[in-house]
C-alpha cells in the first residue's frame, strides 16, 4: 500500500519560511520522480516544483529563486524548502510519486500566508 504523508504547514506572515516534509512508503522511493503541487483557493492544481531521481530539479516560474526541493532516498522523504513567501503561496501543498497527475498522491498539507 502506498503512502505518501505531507507534514509542516501552517500559518506565516509574509516574508516567512516553512519546510514541507513527505515521507514515502510501499513503492521503491529512489527510483520515483517526486513533485509538490500546490492548489490555491478557486484554482487549478499546479506542479511547483519537482525533483527527478537523478536529483535534478524544476520550478515553476512563480517560485524559482525562493523555494527549493530536495530528496533524501535513504529516509524515503522529499522536502519543500519555500522562504520569502507570498500570500498567493498560499494553498494546500500536495506531494505527489512520479511527478504527474497520474502518480501516487499524499492528502495534503495546508499553507496559509497572512499577516
Amino acid at each position: 500500500q502506498v503512502q505518501l504523508v505531507e507534514s509542516g504547514g501552517g500559518l506565516v506572515q509574509p516574508g516567512g519560511s516553512l519546510r514541507l516534509s513527505c515521507a514515502a512508503s510501499g513503492i521503491l522511493f529512489r527510483i520515483f520522480a517526486m513533485g509538490w503541487y500546490r492548489q490555491a483557493p478557486g484554482k487549478q492544481r499546479e506542479l511547483v516544483a519537482a525533483i527527478t531521481n537523478g536529483g535534478s530539479t524544476n520550478y515553476v516560474d512563480s517560485v524559482k529563486g525562493r523555494f527549493s526541493i530536495s530528496r533524501d532516498n535513504a529516509k524515503n522523504t522529499v522536502y519543500l524548502q519555500m522562504n520569502s513567501l507570498k500570500t498567493e503561496d498560499t494553498g494546500v501543498y500536495y506531494c505527489n510519486a512520479g511527478a504527474s497527475s497520474a502518480g501516487y498522491w499524499g492528502q495534503g498539507t495546508q499553507v496559509t500566508v497572512s499577516s
